[in-house]
């Protein structure tokens, strides 16, 4: 592990995709209201960090890369604690992709006793976050020359499309890409070098939902039909408690079994785990290798609460135990 950690720390890693404020609300709740059948929930704390594809972005410093962030925020009160937060991480987010009149997009947790109650979002419409302008796409683009690798974070929120994912990609060229995919989507990208789905976002990209029932995952049927359907050069499926699994041109190649030791929080897991893989990947790493590496990073992650991040301290830790 720690020579991996040395070689990601001289990597820049550039993340394109869906950059979100994630607000946490902590608060008790001991009575129910009078005005309706709901709990009162009595603010102890307002806790403020990155989502979407900021988390990544944060993901990738605190592993020791190097990472830069393209996609947009507003002017806003949100939008300015945003980019407060990811300065103060050594994070670097160029003031091309913060718009007057656009609403950062925030999600709201109410948590009581580490339970999340509820969840409010605040967004506009999709195609407002689109990154369409000629001056926001040539700084991603003056960005992607300057990087070791490139990371497509899709949440769904309308700042990876088809045709900013095309672009991106012939972009990049030979650099490794790789993409956190939203399969509802139904994007059709094709020779992304590595793409992490879920065990339901493999299913779905595999176009299988509609024929497995419970939790059945037909696991060489489901990598047949992703290659077929998309030639990723890697393709990682994360299992949860079961681990990971790794495919190469519609092949199993690998199980490898879950590191966590306990989980108190899966939020944020998927961040971490493409942040790593890219990482170990761009720096030279042979994709079992990586795969290790990410799930140790992952396995860390999953026992904190909310959205998190992992340092080179507690994988190298981790890892002695």
């Amino acid at each position: 592990m720690k020579a991996i950690l040395e070689k990601i720390s001289r990597l820049r890693i550039l993340v394109v995709g869906d950059v979100m404020l994630d607000h946490y609300i902590h608060g008790d709740a001991t009575r129910i209201s009078p005005e309706a059948p709901v709990p009162v929930v009595a603010v102890s704390k307002d806790r403020y960090v990155t989502g979407g594809a900021a988390n990544v972005a944060l993901n990738i410093r605190s592993l020791g890369g190097n990472a830069v962030l393209c996609g947009l925020c507003g002017n806003d009160a949100a939008g300015t604690r945003l980019q407060t937060i990811l300065g103060e991480r050594g994070i670097e987010y160029p003031a091309a992709f913060c718009r007057d009149g656009l609403s950062t997009i925030i999600k709201s947790r109410v948590v009581v006793r580490n339970q999340q109650l509820c969840r409010i979002d605040r967004e506009q419409a999709p195609a407002d976050y689109a990154l369409e302008a000629p001056e926001v796409l040539e700084k991603v683009f003056e960005e992607i020359d300057k990087a070791d690798a490139v990371i497509l974070s899709d949440y769904a929120k309308g700042t990876i499309d088809l045709r900013t994912l095309t672009t991106i990609l012939e972009r990049a060229g030979d650099k490794l890409t790789a993409l956190d995919p939203k399969p509802r989507r139904r994007l059709p990208f094709q020779n992304v070098g590595l793409i992490t789905p879920n065990r339901s976002e493999a299913i779905e990209l595999a176009d299988l939902q509609n024929e497995i029932r419970g939790n059945d995952f037909p696991a060489e049927e489901v990598c047949r039909r992703i290659w077929e359907k998309h030639r990723p050069r890697e393709l990682v499926v994360t299992l949860g408690a079961d681990g990971m699994l790794l495919s190469r041109e519609g092949k199993i190649q690998k199980r490898i079994p879950t590191f966590a030791r306990e989980v108190f929080d899966v939020s944020g897991a998927g961040d971490t785990v493409i942040a790593s893989l890219t990482l170990a990947l761009a720096a030279g790493v042979e994709l079992e290798a990586a795969a290790h590496f990410a799930n140790t990073a992952a396995g860390i992650v999953v026992g904190k609460f909310g959205t998190a991040t992992v340092t080179p301290e507690e994988i190298l830790a981790f890892d002695a135990q």
